[in-house]
């Protein structure tokens, strides 16, 4: 391996925090990636990263090797990329990040069908409800869905999602149905908890505007594909975007709960890092991406 991918090596790794993750998404073992960083502190004499058991650093030295190395690999790399524009033909890794649920359902597929269409494009998928730095991770698209704050990324919007309270009709038999929001506080609302989530809380739409409505449950996961098979399971009431439910709605194994005050939506699209000059294959695939999704929501 040359020097100049033992140096993409190690941004991967420090991006990721970890010699197995940025190793493997450059597909490469844990002993494969750990040997280009030390082929790289032989190469210039000095210890690079402080590994414990659970945490991985980069040295002071090491910083610095980060930052520079970063901005060189991302010239390269759009170097590369304007070369391909000019041949006509985009060619190349793209790196996309999408949240669990949606990615399994949407993006993944999409993928599939994108790869079938360019041949030329490898695409390195990850999916993850956390919080990705996509500038320090080097991703190239990332697929968002909430509220957009402000954002120093480009961003691209696909549609909006709008979202529905669930219950099934055996646990509506059972508890009654919700005649207005403050009726949730006697019910077993299923919640979504990320990590660092300070409270539990759904914006219900009103006659006066966006709600904040403080609820409570049993039952909490980080995934919303097993909150929407609790309620099925008739567990309680859930939250959940109204495309990952349609098919339950419309079969009867779901119903609406609360439909003047459904939760607020929530927007769709992909972010990018803001640069001057776009990857012609991130262009490609986000025009893809538009095309085929906005009639999904």
């Amino acid at each position: 391996m040359s020097y100049l991918e033992s140096l993409r090596v190690f941004v991967r790794v420090v991006a990721r925090g970890s010699i197995s993750a940025g190793g493997r998404d450059l597909r490469l073992t844990p002993a494969a990636a750990s040997n280009r960083i030390k082929d790289l502190e032989a190469r210039y004499g000095v210890r690079l990263l402080n590994r414990t058991t659970r945490k991985l650093a980069p040295t002071e030295i090491g910083a610095v090797l980060y930052e520079n190395a970063r901005k060189v690999i991302a010239a390269l790399d759009e170097t590369e990329a304007t070369i391909a524009s000019y041949a006509g033909t985009p060619q190349g890794v793209l790196r996309v990040v999408a949240p669990l649920g949606l990615g399994r359902r949407l993006i993944a597929p999409l993928v599939l069908r994108f790869c079938d269409e360019h041949p030329e494009i490898q695409i390195r998928l990850r999916l993850s409800d956390r919080v990705v730095n996509i500038v320090e991770e080097g991703v190239d698209v990332a697929f968002f869905l909430g509220q957009l704050e402000d954002s120093a990324l480009s961003w691209r919007k696909i549609a909006d999602c709008g979202r529905v309270l669930v219950a099934s009709p055996a646990y509506i038999a059972q508890h009654g149905t919700p005649a207005s929001p403050d009726d949730l506080a006697d019910h077993n609302c299923l919640l979504l908890r990320f990590p660092r989530s300070p409270e539990y809380f759904w914006m219900l739409q009103t006659p006066d505007g966006p709600r904040k409505m403080t609820v409570s449950g049993r039952f909490d996961v980080d995934d919303g594909d097993v909150l929407t098979r609790w309620a099925l399971d008739g567990a309680g009431i859930a939250n959940r975007p109204r495309y990952e439910v349609r098919e339950h709605l419309e079969a009867g194994r779901l119903v609406e709960v609360l439909p003047e005050n459904a939760p607020i939506g929530a927007q769709f699209g992909c972010l990018t890092p803001h640069r001057e000059f776009q990857d012609p294959k991130v262009r490609l695939f986000i025009d893809f991406a538009v095309k085929s999704l906005k009639g999904v929501f």
